[in-house]
């Protein structure tokens, strides 16, 4: 065998170790990751079934009971009905109100020649990294009765609210103070629509179509995957909402904001009973599974993409 032909065969051997070793590597700088899944996610999913198994109220021990729990939550919680009904309707109200909103600025933040484009968009992102508790003493201080929007309506001869402590408009007002934080779902319309083709405009431009038609058929089509995705993650934060509830109205007036998330949280921290929260935390993931399971389901017949897979 010539020197030739000896070093030949010895490269595949060389490149299959180097691929070992890399693949080695690659475990090694992948394994925080994994083992914070496996510890902070599977874990605590797999240890809260067993939990909402028991009769256990500090977390830990306890009685098995089996299916009691999920039996109870139908049969003899009186606020599951109302929660639920609370929550679905923040998501009617709050999901529609903020994406169209955030839809709407990025729009307007995607016009070509504005001024100062840069400014606005950090204007517009800024009040979405402000801490979530903040942002409630602030909005709790401007629904005040005596607050600086009832001060800035009766100034011009409108009579102030309760909002906050009205039945009908606690979760409106609620989903108001959402649009604060649309900077994130702004932000992602902003690239999706910056990864808009100029030619669909320039195609339309040439059969005579204004900025309407440009919107319709070049515009939406195209931005459809932003919005299948915004959607989902939408609805899937709305359904879990809490803090509102925690530190602005308490589930007040009247239980008109007691959200699901609320509900779990008082069932577990304020009556210490673990399981039981558990148990309704179960719930709320087959509902929020249910909801994901519909959007995909139907977005082939509404979420169009450039390259005509609707997959």
């Amino acid at each position: 065998m010539s020197a030739a032909t000896a070093t030949l065969d010895q490269v595949p051997k060389k490149q299959s170790k180097l691929f070992k070793r890399n693949e080695i590597w690659g475990w090694l700088f992948a394994a925080p990751a994994i083992l914070g899944f496996l510890g902070f996610t599977i874990g605590p999913m797999v240890s809260s079934i067993y939990l909402s198994m028991t009769d256990s109220t500090l977390g830990f021990g306890g009685n098995w009971i089996g299916l009691y729990h999920y039996r109870r939550l139908f049969t003899a919680d009186p606020f599951i009905t109302q929660s639920l009904r609370v929550t679905f309707t923040f998501v009617l109200i709050s999901v529609p109100w903020s994406l169209t909103t955030a839809f709407l600025v990025a729009l307007l933040l995607n016009t070509e020649g504005l001024k100062g484009v840069k400014y606005w968009r950090t204007i517009a992102y800024v009040p979405s990294i402000v801490p979530g508790v903040a942002s409630a003493f602030l909005w709790r201080w401007i629904f005040n009765p005596r607050g600086l929007l009832n001060h800035l309506l009766e100034a011009i001869g409108i009579p102030g609210q309760n909002w906050l402590f009205d039945q009908r408009l606690v979760l409106p007002s609620i989903a108001f103070m959402g649009i604060w934080g649309i900077g994130g779902s702004m932000v992602i319309y902003l690239a999706g629509l910056q990864g808009v083709s100029r030619s669909l405009y320039d195609a339309i431009e040439v059969d005579g179509g204004g900025i309407f038609s440009k919107f319709r058929y070049a515009t939406l089509p195209m931005m459809t995957p932003t919005i299948f995705f915004t959607v989902i993650m939408g609805i899937i934060g709305t359904l879990q909402t809490f803090m509102p509830a925690l530190l602005i109205t308490e589930g007040g007036p009247n239980n008109a904001s007691l959200f699901y998330g609320f509900h779990v949280y008082r069932t577990a921290f304020v009556n210490h009973n673990m399981s039981y929260a558990a148990a309704q935390s179960w719930i709320m993931f087959v509902i929020v599974l249910f909801f994901t399971a519909i959007i995909f389901a139907t977005s082939k017949h509404w979420v169009y993409y450039e390259g005509g897979d609707d997959r």
